[in-house]
């Protein structure tokens, strides 16, 4: 029986990840001539789960990267702070889930950037717990952030479902022992699934799934 359901944060509840790789890929054209392609994020990033950044670092030294990233950071917070909305059919799922199951953001994303991000979208009512990368060592496509959330919710990897939108969300809940829905979008469009509980059009399909496990 269905118990928690685990939530990627960007793609899934938001829509943020052009933005993040719109700075990405400003700051490393202006501060360091190189032109990130949307190919390389989408295989560097949203499937090995690896920084950008390792494309120039073979070039420039640690402490100039650590810059690179720090202004990268500050462009991206400044763009979501012009405001962000919720996809479109996520709070309606979350409604409908809200006091059967557990519910949890699990993402990769900054703290500060996620609280940002949420000021006005009213989705954080919802969740009983956040996870961001200041709660676990290793991002996806490592398990630890689903271990984490697995760790903080006291229920065993059957009992609960991952909600993502790429392969390196997949890998990081299957390698957890999580059923994973997948809902891709955007840039992940295009990603290979293989292993994923389902994988889904949109959000209006993610209700009739949750509540089959629910029973």
């Amino acid at each position: 029986m269905l118990k928690a359901v685990f939530w990627d944060n960007d793609g899934v509840l938001v829509d943020t990840e052009e933005l993040y790789f719109e700075a990405t890929r400003a700051v490393l054209a202006e501060r360091a001539d190189f032109t990130l392609l949307q190919e390389q994020y989408i295989t560097v990033g949203l499937r090995d789960g690896r920084s950008v950044f390792d494309l120039v670092s073979p070039a420039l030294d640690a402490a100039v990267i650590e810059r690179l990233r720090g202004e990268r950071n500050a462009r991206y917070a400044a763009r979501l702070a012009t405001g962000v909305t919720a996809l479109d059919g996520v709070e309606d799922v979350l409604a409908a889930l809200h006091g059967r199951v557990a519910l949890a953001v699990v993402t990769s994303s900054n703290l500060d950037h996620f609280e940002i991000m949420h000021r006005d979208t009213g989705l954080l009512r919802y969740f009983d717990f956040v996870l961001t990368n200041r709660d676990y060592e290793h991002t996806k496509p490592h398990p630890a952030p689903y271990l984490a959330a697995l760790s903080r919710s006291g229920l065993a990897p059957e009992e609960c479902v991952a909600i993502e939108d790429s392969e390196r969300g997949l890998a990081a809940a299957r390698a957890a022992g999580l059923r994973c829905v997948v809902v891709p979008r955007g840039l992940t469009r295009g990603g290979e699934f293989r292993g994923a509980y389902r994988v889904l059009m949109g959000m209006h399909e993610v209700a009739p799934v949750l509540h089959e496990l629910i029973g």
